[in-house]
């Protein structure tokens, strides 16, 4: 179902960048299996992310991914977690396909 048409000023609001993940953690409090994910950003500094991909991705294969993330979301606490970004992916059934790039780029670069 599409959602409520926007104008262009709505969405230059949406700062949406390229990171790559630095840590990933197990989260054993979230409510369905999820990481705890460190995003590199570059010149913005490093942020925080809880992502429900557990189904489709290792820690393993997520260290050193490049991913996209709005990064100017309020912070939102996922029990005893402050998530800081939003981490971009497409609903699959039940699974969850990031959004990546297939070209390492310098981290904290701007989509647009």
């Amino acid at each position: 179902m599409q959602k409520e048409i926007i104008n262009f000023e709505d969405f230059t609001k949406v700062d949406i960048r390229l990171g790559t993940i630095i840590e990933v953690n197990d989260f054993p409090k979230a409510h369905k299996p999820a990481y705890q994910l460190t995003i590199d950003f570059g010149r913005l500094g490093t942020k925080k992310s809880s992502a429900q991909i557990t189904s489709l991705y290792s820690k393993e294969a997520l260290l050193n991914k490049q991913v996209i993330a709005v990064v100017n979301f309020a912070p939102k606490q996922i029990a005893n977690f402050l998530s800081e970004c939003l981490v971009l992916g497409i609903q699959n059934g039940e699974d969850v396909v990031l959004l990546q790039s297939t070209t390492t780029i310098q981290n904290g670069a701007k989509v647009s």
